[in-house]
């Protein structure tokens, strides 16, 4: 993990956190690479977490998910994939969003990543960081004091929580089947259409299953491997679950443009486990 990253993101938070608090979150007349129709406070929180990535020695480039191409330097080792607001169509309804990060050498693939991060503004501002580097991840929260440094969650072999993203009408059956099956032994219902607080629940409570699948309208789903996936990929692992797209571990994922999708499932081995008996037979 870069040595300046962390306080750089830290500020980034503070600066964000006080961004949503303050601005109304309105429609732009313009979409993103992925065809999101964009916020103003996207654009507005995007611009933060550049400036202050770019003016980093050690970053070398940054990729966004609200900019078609990424931009590069003459120098420096890192490579940053970011999402700088996920979840921020639902910042009106006044539920919890974040920031995601994918630290990359040499070139944008999971085999190069080397650390991640997000973070996750709600009733308190937390950030979860992970390096290949570190067999445990790093947690912070922001209090009266600043930002302390906590005992980092991890996941249990099992857990309770069900978050099932992607529209019902569009899931295949063999997904709708394992839904079915995870409520009917006593999983419980959270999803609020926020991949940082859903899975941030996941973490913090011990155990479960997040789920975007491949359906029908999305057959590869619709969170990208850069920017979302392949950075929780690397903190679920080192919390102790897994993350894959229905058989193969995310990390061993290529991939072919920046703003690429997949089928996606993280959580506790357990749940894991089933989700790849699920899918063995399957065509993704």
């Amino acid at each position: 993990m870069p040595k300046d990253f962390i306080p750089t993101l830290q500020k980034c938070a503070l600066q964000i956190q006080e961004l949503i608090k303050t601005t109304q979150a309105s429609y732009l007349e313009t979409t993103n690479t992925s065809g999101d129709t964009q916020l103003g406070i996207d654009v507005q929180a995007d611009n933060i977490i550049e400036n202050a990535l770019l003016g980093l020695e050690c970053v070398r480039g940054i990729c966004s998910e609200e900019k078609p191409e990424a931009i590069f330097k003459d120098s420096g080792s890192y490579l940053v994939a970011y999402d700088p607001l996920d979840g921020s169509s639902i910042i009106d309804s006044n539920l919890s969003v974040g920031s995601i990060f994918g630290i990359y050498q040499k070139e944008f693939q999971a085999k190069y990543l080397v650390g991640s991060a997000y973070i996750i503004y709600g009733p308190r501002l937390e950030m979860v960081l992970a390096s290949t580097a570190s067999d445990s991840l790093e947690y912070f929260i922001h209090g009266k004091n600043g930002w302390e440094e906590k005992t980092p969650p991890t996941l249990k072999a099992q857990g309770k929580i069900n978050a099932p993203g992607g529209t019902q009408k569009y899931w295949k059956p063999e997904h709708k089947n394992l839904i079915e099956s995870l409520f009917m032994a006593g999983y419980r219902l959270r999803y609020s259409g926020g991949m940082v607080p859903d899975l941030h629940q996941i973490l913090i409570k011990g155990g479960g299953l997040f789920s975007y699948p491949g359906t029908t309208e999305s057959p590869n789903g619709k969170l990208r491997k850069l920017f979302e996936v392949f950075p929780f990929a690397l903190i679920y692992e080192k919390a102790g679950g897994e993350a894959i797209d229905g058989k193969t571990r995310l990390l061993e994922l290529p991939i072919d443009n920046l703003h690429e999708s997949t089928p996606c499932f993280f959580g506790s081995k357990t749940e894991i486990e089933q989700v790849r008996k699920t899918y063995a037979n399957q065509n993704l």
